[in-house]
């Protein structure tokens, strides 16, 4: 761990993380602040904008990838590494107020919680509005959601994302520290702009969304044993083996199946996506409907399996910390 071997002593490397965490858990993503996921995006479209065109588009994106993933881990450890050469008291305080402000920016649980929350009160209201708010968190088309399949929508995002947005950056925080964590946003905001197989996409971000996949290789079955652990549901773990392979994205469907094994229903189907039908293989085998109540036991879930993952990444930097000493 690049903040290990920097000198920093416990409390600095330990806190960041928890202190982070617990602004995330208060705040979520505060509107009108300047946000590292939106520089990133302005990186990615102006490359996008100037290099997707003409021929070898495969090999222009995976280019413009992995300098934009180098770029940024090399740009947050020669920080880190400057901070290093300080008085250790104030290179200590330096490090905890970026490593604070890093993972407090790079984790989205509790902005997603509040988005899957706000879908489900809007579809009672009515299947209209449910259909808008889905829109914000889905990538498929919402315009002729039933209203079954909007809280459908709604909880198989909450699954990925709890992998995506929580878990995976976690992950890497505990594997590479701040430049690991920093690095993932950019692979995944990568995937999530460019990482799709359509006609503008298909080539420039072909490489993208390869590097996404193996990034989330791990995190994405470390969401779904942590989301069994959390719910005491571990006798569901051939279940998930069983339906998270037939996903059609190598990771997606472990910590969907997760969850569908947990409230004991069924994801997956038919969607549109940019104007074309994608069928995704059914994750259960359960079509109840879905209700309010699923979605709070959901919750519960993520948070337990949120809280479960900060404290195997304090074990292991503390682990490490000593270790290496």
């Amino acid at each position: 761990m690049i903040a290990v071997t920097c000198g920093f002593g416990l409390p600095a490397l330990l806190l960041p993380l928890v202190s982070g965490w617990i602004l995330d858990r208060i705040f979520g993503d505060p509107p009108g602040l300047p946000h590292p996921v939106v520089w990133f995006g302005r990186m990615i479209g102006g490359g996008e904008k100037r290099w997707n065109r003409g021929s070898r588009r495969v090999l222009k994106g995976g280019i413009l990838s992995v300098s934009l993933i180098i770029g940024v881990f090399l740009t947050a450890a020669l920080i880190i590494r400057m901070f290093g050469h300080a008085d250790f008291y104030v290179s200590s305080v330096l490090y905890f107020l970026f490593a604070t402000v890093c993972v407090f920016y790079c984790l989205a649980g509790t902005t997603l919680i509040s988005e899957v929350r706000d879908v489900f009160l809007a579809a009672d209201r009515s299947l209209e509005e449910g259909r808008r708010r889905v829109a914000r968190i889905v990538g498929r088309d919402t315009s002729d959601l039933s209203l079954q399949e909007v809280r459908t929508a709604a909880l198989e995002t909450l699954a990925e994302n709890l992998s995506d947005g929580v878990i995976a950056p976690l992950f890497w925080y505990m594997i590479l520290g701040v430049p690991g964590m920093l690095a993932y946003k950019m692979v995944n905001t990568l995937d999530s702009m460019i990482g799709y197989k359509n006609e503008r996409y298909g080539q420039f971000g072909r490489v993208a969304a390869k590097i996404d996949d193996v990034a989330n290789y791990i995190p994405a079955r470390l969401t779904a044993f942590l989301m069994l652990v959390a719910a005491g549901k571990l006798k569901s773990f051939r279940f998930v083996i069983r339906y998270g392979r037939q996903h059609a994205s190598p990771n997606s469907g472990y910590p969907e199946s997760a969850l569908a094994g947990i409230l004991d229903c069924r994801f997956g189907g038919t969607h549109r996506y940019f104007g074309k039908e994608v069928y995704k293989p059914y994750i259960g085998e359960n079509p109840r409907p879905i209700v309010a109540a699923d979605m709070e036991r959901a919750v519960k879930i993520n948070s337990r399996s949120e809280m479960l993952m900060i404290v195997l990444v304090l074990a292991v930097q503390t682990f490490c910390l000593f270790y290496f000493k």
